[in-house]
């Protein structure tokens, strides 16, 4: 008896985004890369109407960006993006001093060539940004830019940990590039890339650690 041949059903295929994620994603990125500043305030009619969705998406939504401390819900159901404290700030800077380190030197375990070619090619891009004075740009390209080294630790929960924290700073470092009007490209990232070429933990950790810490006491004060 011939063996029946298994095809993949309707449900195994990828489905598209629900109303729901279509918002939290949409939502979820420009507040990470800076495009609504500090104490911005949302309603969900404003959110509903911007992504072409009922009020049900947009609050549900709202609700789980609450909850990963990327928006402010009020008790009166006011919806802000958060203002950080200098204290918030600190103790945010040094999750990211933990956290960027270690996947720093997870990932150069399987750095290759092509990953440093492709985030020298990122800091490329990183670095037109600054000359555009482009802010939301500048930052979409320096998170892209970690991200891109960080994926090669193969960490997910501490990646996840780490994009958490990336949100919650993201109106914040709006707020600070408006303020410093940066006209040159992060420098420290020159050394982290010196670093995976030449295969060097200890500097791959000091080059992150200082990118992170350094940029971020900027925001304080």
């Amino acid at each position: 008896m011939p063996r029946s041949v298994l095809r993949p059903s309707v449900s195994a295929e990828v489905a598209p985004l629900s109303a729901h994620d279509r918002v939290y994603r949409g939502l979820r990125q420009q507040i990470m890369h800076g495009e609504l500043p500090p104490g911005h305030s949302l309603t969900l009619r404003g959110i509903g109407k911007s992504f072409g969705v009922s009020m049900t998406p947009a609050r549900e939504s709202v609700r789980r960006l609450s909850a990963e401390g990327a928006l402010t819900l009020s008790a009166s159901g006011r919806v802000t993006t958060p203002e950080l404290s200098n204290e918030r700030i600190e103790e945010l800077a040094s999750i990211r001093a933990l956290l960027e380190p270690e996947l720093g030197s997870r990932a150069l375990r399987r750095a290759h060539l092509a990953l440093i070619d492709r985030m020298d090619i990122i800091n490329a891009a990183n670095a037109r940004a600054v000359n555009l004075q482009d802010p939301v740009e500048y930052i979409r390209t320096n998170l892209e830019f970690h991200r891109t080294l960080y994926l090669r630790a193969q960490s997910p929960a501490m990646l996840g940990l780490l994009e958490t924290v990336w949100l919650q700073l993201g109106p914040t470092m709006r707020a600070l590039y408006t303020r410093l009007r940066r006209t040159t490209a992060p420098p420290h990232h020159r050394l982290i890339l010196e670093a995976l070429r030449a295969g060097d933990d200890a500097a791959l950790r000091l080059a992150l650690r200082t990118d992170v810490t350094q940029g971020l006491r900027h925001l304080q004060g």
